[in-house]
């Protein structure tokens, strides 16, 4: 009486495009976070690694923790790096938290 009569459609609308558009936003997306999100990382990643191959005794470095330093020793074999901070201070760190390489001086120059 109060609830009118539900009648399916005869021939409905075929969804043609819905596939292809469907497969047009996922490569999109895929674009996106390529360009935005892993090529970037990935170029990070490789600069350094470059940084970290190029290190040598007596650069003066940055690390992670803000630590102003000079390299003392290195080894190829140790992912160790032994800094000095001073003359009388020598701390030993590990080479992933090597930030930057400083040009030469600029611990002096603080």
């Amino acid at each position: 009486m109060f609830i009118s009569n539900a009648y399916a459609a005869g021939e409905g609308a075929a969804q043609t495009g819905g596939t292809m558009e469907l497969i047009f936003m996922l490569v999109v997306f895929g674009l996106i976070f390529y360009f935005m999100i892993f090529r970037p990382q990935s170029k990070r990643v490789k600069e350094h690694k470059n940084l970290m191959s190029a290190l040598g005794k007596g650069d003066e470095v940055l690390t992670s923790g803000g630590i102003l330093g000079k390299i003392a020793k290195i080894s190829d074999d140790s992912d160790y790096v032994l800094l000095s901070l001073n003359e009388t201070t020598q701390i030993t760190i590990k080479k992933d938290y090597i930030a930057a390489v400083l040009p030469k001086g600029s611990i002096q120059s603080l």
